[in-house]
């Protein structure tokens, strides 16, 4: 992407859409050289609590510290996954608090009066309070294959990575499992007791999981499913190529609605946009909407033509994590709602 086409997109077309997330790190890693590729999967090296510490991450950066790090900064996904897994941030960075100050959904179980908000929207990153927490170590996901860690801001990044060495967790364009098993390896190098009952049986029914979703595939192949994310000029529909939990749910059978890579040029192979006028191009018997704060939700869409497609009125509408917390337990519930969304669907388009 060039920077004449990345500074002519809107916040909103940035963030907004579900298959739209990608943009922002594309955004990021625009002009960024000294950004590395790697499609490393190499595991941690895990250490006694009180020893060396060392992490290759999914950029091929390997990162090297004394001692496990204790003040860890994270793009709050990230953090929420490691809360899963009984690791405490000292600072988040992305949405994290909602207008009403809730914890956003991305904040997963966080206590967030207990973490040191750095920014709660895109391109907000307060340097200074980061350097105020001595940083050992920023860790984030990345949405590209260029290294761009996403939330951090492409005009501070530089400062930023002064401060402290970072790790990036690849989610881009790779099935949900991989970057789940990168986490764990992750929160296990920082000292997580990944033997405890919650955490094994938390993986556990994540397999259940897949394989009620598997099967549910199989009994209704003619349900298709639409992914979709809610703004109020467009609505966007995400094909299923580069997102992780798409990704996975394909593989495991599920039937989606696919736009023709013409149609998602626009949205960097993410998405297409489409008018409200427009809405009803694909047929779909089950619709997943984006459940981020930035995204408007069912309540909240008034448009006549959304009211009167046919998996609206139906009622075959559930919700999408585009940006699934990487920890098991919280990704069970997602297999598990499009697999009952699957299983008691009506074939109404």
């Amino acid at each position: 992407m060039s920077h004449t086409r990345a500074t002519h997109l809107t916040r909103r077309g940035i963030i907004a859409a579900g298959g739209a997330l990608g943009l922002g790190a594309v955004l990021a890693a625009c002009g960024d050289d000294d950004a590395k590729s790697s499609g490393s999967e190499s595991t941690s090296s895990a250490s006694a609590k009180s020893g060396p510490w060392t992490f290759k991450d999914d950029r091929g950066t390997t990162v090297k510290l004394d001692k496990i790090p204790a003040n860890i900064v994270a793009f709050t996904g990230v953090a929420a996954a490691l809360y899963d897994y009984g690791i405490q941030v000292k600072g988040v960075f992305g949405p994290t608090k909602t207008t009403d100050g809730k914890a956003d959904v991305q904040a997963g179980d966080m206590d967030i009066t207990k973490v040191e908000i750095l920014g709660n929207v895109w391109d907000e990153f307060n340097v200074e309070k980061y350097a105020a927490l001595a940083p050992d170590v920023l860790i984030s996901t990345m949405f590209d294959n260029a290294g761009a860690l996403w939330y951090v801001p492409e005009a501070s990044k530089d400062k930023i990575a002064k401060l402290a060495p970072s790790v990036g967790i690849s989610v881009y364009d790779r099935q949900l499992t991989a970057p789940l098993e990168r986490m764990w390896e992750l929160a296990e190098s920082l000292g997580a007791d990944m033997a405890a009952t919650k955490v094994t049986d938390a993986k556990k029914r994540f397999e259940a999981a897949a394989t009620r979703l598997r099967a549910a595939a199989k009994a209704k192949p003619d349900i298709k499913v639409l992914a979709g994310s809610a703004a109020d000029q467009l609505f966007y529909v995400s094909g299923t190529n580069l997102s992780i939990d798409l990704e996975y749910f394909k593989a495991l059978g599920v039937n989606f609605v696919e736009p023709p890579e013409s149609a998602k040029k626009a949205g960097g192979g993410w998405f297409e946009s489409l008018s409200w006028e427009n809405v009803d191009k694909y047929p779909a018997d089950i619709i997943m909407l984006d459940d981020r704060s930035q995204a408007l939700q069912p309540a909240a869409i008034t448009k006549p033509t959304w009211k009167q497609l046919p998996a609206v009125k139906a009622g075959q509408v559930i919700a999408r994590s585009p940006e699934p917390i990487l920890s098991y337990d919280k990704c069970v519930p997602l297999l598990e709602n499009l697999a009952k969304a699957l299983e008691t669907a009506k074939k109404v388009a």
